[in-house]
């Protein structure tokens, strides 16, 4: 038998082809039942969905993009894998695009996305410049955009956070009890909102435990692995911190290796402490005491959140915030 067409089905099934095309695109507002009919029916008389031709009709692409600043960052690739996982599970696909922290790959990604080429963003910001007025195009063009991680505060739109004042508070107070008294804050990017909140739980709890706080312990790092090299390796010989909290992954280990090159003992005459999702953390050596983030959780959350806009607009609130607590995992780096 030739193919069928999508009316030709609907006739012989008695129902609309509106009704039989949302049983192939799995809406749930369809009886498992009624989808069942469909699908044997559709078996019965050869018919193949023309899911691009569908597509077309709704203007939309079937595709997310997720722009985040690095790839090789562990908790990068987490967030990926739940997006992911949950964009699978509504029948889309996923665009990626690394900005590696620069600003204008930023904007020109976004400017990018107007093409009608993604449905929705989820992202995590670059961080640099403060006019940050190109993202209100999205409003204006309906593209639906949630932050994840690392926000601008300054745009109204649906975020998903970790808790990072408490969790450095946290991080914080456990170098202190293990006696540390002289803690170097290594941070690449103080203005972004990671960078602010994290700082401040730092700060706040050398106060709590009345432990003077001197400027000259907030380190400014950078993403190349050989400046931070030299910047530390600096901080190591000339400030001679006792403690190294690191507000970001790569510096955590960008600190292992000026030790390792200095024969500075880690844990014993420099504790480490840092953000990471990395799975190999328990295999480091020293094992590295982390705050890890639900990293997929976060993903996850921010997918559903951004399909939540998609499928009902009017039903998330563009302040809408949703926070998440990391967990920190005490390990060898830390304690003797």
């Amino acid at each position: 038998m030739d193919n069928v067409n999508i009316k030709q089905l609907a006739k012989a099934l008695n129902l609309s082809t509106s009704t039989v095309s949302r049983a192939f695109r799995d809406n749930s507002d369809i009886s498992k039942e009624t989808k069942e009919r469909i699908l044997t029916m559709a078996k019965e008389l050869n018919y193949q969905p023309n899911h691009h031709a569908s597509n077309l009709r709704e203007q939309r692409s079937r595709t997310i993009a997720v722009i985040v600043p690095e790839m090789a960052n562990n908790f990068f690739s987490q967030a990926i894998h739940g997006i992911e996982r949950v964009a699978r599970e509504k029948g889309y696909h996923i665009l990626i695009y690394a900005t590696d922290d620069d600003y204008q790959k930023e904007v020109s990604f976004i400017r990018h996305l107007h093409n009608g080429r993604a449905d929705g963003i989820i992202m995590s910001v670059s961080g640099e410049a403060n006019d940050h007025n190109y993202l209100n195009e999205l409003t204006q063009k309906r593209l639906p955009l949630v932050f994840f991680d690392r926000v601008y505060e300054d745009i109204i739109t649906p975020r998903v956070i970790t808790n990072d004042y408490d969790s450095s508070f946290s991080a914080t107070q456990h170098l202190i009890k293990q006696g540390c008294t002289r803690i170097a804050y290594l941070v690449i990017n103080k203005n972004l909102s990671i960078g602010k909140f994290r700082m401040q739980g730092y700060i706040d709890a050398l106060v709590k435990y009345k432990i003077p706080y001197d400027e000259d312990l907030i380190i400014d790092c950078t993403n190349s692995y050989p400046k931070n090299n030299v910047i530390l390796k600096k901080v190591l010989t000339q400030l001679k911190p006792d403690g190294v909290f690191t507000s970001v992954e790569r510096l955590a280990f960008a600190t292992y290796y000026a030790c390792y090159d200095l024969k500075i003992s880690v844990p014993e005459e420099l504790k480490v402490i840092g953000f990471s999702s990395l799975e190999i953390a328990p295999l480091l050596n020293p094992s590295l005491t982390t705050v890890t983030q639900p990293a997929t959780k976060i993903g996850v959350e921010a997918a559903l959140l951004l399909f939540k806009m998609l499928e009902d607009p009017s039903s998330v609130n563009p302040n809408e915030k949703i926070v998440l607590n990391s967990k920190l995992i005490k390990r060898r780096s830390t304690e003797i």
